[in-house]
Order: C-alpha cells, then structure tokens, then sequence
C-alpha cells in the first residue's frame, strides 16, 4: 500500500512542498493523455489512496473528492493533435510538465510514477510502481484517472457508436467494431496502428493486410 514515507524523506531533504505526477491514457485509441501533479497537505492525508487501477470507479470517484477538498492539484493535457505529432511519449512528458506548471506552488522536488522522467524545471527523480508506493502520486494517478474518464463520458454523449463511456477509448471489441462501421472520429489517434490501418490499408492482391 502507498505511504508517505517517499514525501516525508525529500521534504526533509528539500525543505519543501514534493509533489506526485501521474498520468492516465497512453494507450487508448481515442481522446487525450491526461497527467496530474499532486501536493498533499501533511496534516490531512485522504483515506483510500491507491493505485487508481487497483480502485473500483466509485472508490475513485469519492478519494477524488476527498483529494481536492485537501490537496494542491495541477492537471494537464495533452490533445490527439499534439499526440500524432509528437508521438505518445513526448505528449506524455508535455501532459506531466503542464500539470507540474499548473500547480499553485512550485514543489521541491517532484516523484514520477514509472521510469522516465519528462523535462520539468525543478528536480525529479521517478519510481517504478509509484502509484503503489506513494500516497502523492496514488493521488494524482486517481485525479488524472478519473478526469480523462470523466471527458470520454462526455465525448461519449457526441459519439455514442463508439461506447466510451465503457470502454473510455482503449481499444475493445465493440470499439474496434464500431470503428470499422462508422469510421474514424477526430477524437481518434490516427498514429496508433489500428487507427492508421483502418485508415491506410494496404492492399495485396484481393488481401488487406492490418499488420
């Protein structure tokens, strides 16, 4: 279970404010990469802080108002457009360094979740498995979790064949069907192979080929 062992070692170290990133989103098909940097507050830790995947949606939706009723809270995006451009990777690290800048304080040192760490201004280190580790970014994994499936709820209700509100854009059966039966929204990433070879299929003879 996450603790604040990691936080109370650098504030201590740092003598400031440490904040946990995370980010949600960099495998589905359809809609942004979201990334939340997370400052809790020492004398009021929420209850039920855990890896967000490891959380049932109604325990993440509660933990997540429990966090911003008590926490310093950055979240940002990164769009489809800046996905196919720069690739998941670097819209990851841009989600995560806009998130770090939206804070209303500027931490001391920042704890990543994983092991790559995106180019923040102040100093970071990673940590694998982080969102089971870390309280802060147990927190933030639940802030960026829960506000990307909010936004695919609500492209859901303008694209309904694509059954987001389930499937929150990863690439399922029903997703991939509905793909191949109503075509490619805007909300798609068309760099993603199964969105790219829907889109540019290569022919051979009377065969498509989709690898």
């Amino acid at each position: 279970m996450p603790d604040y062992s990691h936080e109370m070692r650098l504030r201590a170290e740092r003598s400031g404010p440490v904040a946990g990133v995370d980010e949600a989103g960099r495998g589905p098909l359809a809609g942004p990469v979201v990334a939340a940097a997370v400052i809790l507050d020492v004398t009021c830790i929420p209850d039920g802080l855990n890896d967000s995947k490891k959380l049932t949606a109604k325990a993440r939706d509660e933990a997540f108002e429990r966090i911003i009723a008590c926490a310093l809270i950055g979240i940002g995006m990164a769009s489809v457009e800046e996905i196919d451009r720069l690739n998941i990777r670097r819209a990851n690290h841009l989600a995560m360094v806009r998130a770090v800048n939206a804070l209303a304080e500027i931490p001391a040192f920042v704890l990543i979740d994983g092991n790559d760490a995106p180019p923040l201004s102040c100093p970071c280190d990673t940590l694998i498995g982080g969102d089971g580790l870390s309280v802060s970014i147990a927190a933030a994994s639940i802030i960026a979790k829960v506000t990307r499936d909010r936004l695919m709820v609500e492209l859901d209700a303008e694209h309904p064949h694509y059954l987001w509100r389930n499937n929150k854009g990863y690439g399922t059966a029903d997703h991939l069907t509905a793909m191949k039966n109503f075509g490619v929204t805007p909300h798609h990433r068309k760099s993603f192979a199964p969105v790219y070879q829907m889109l540019c299929p290569v022919n051979h003879g009377d065969s498509i080929l989709t690898a």
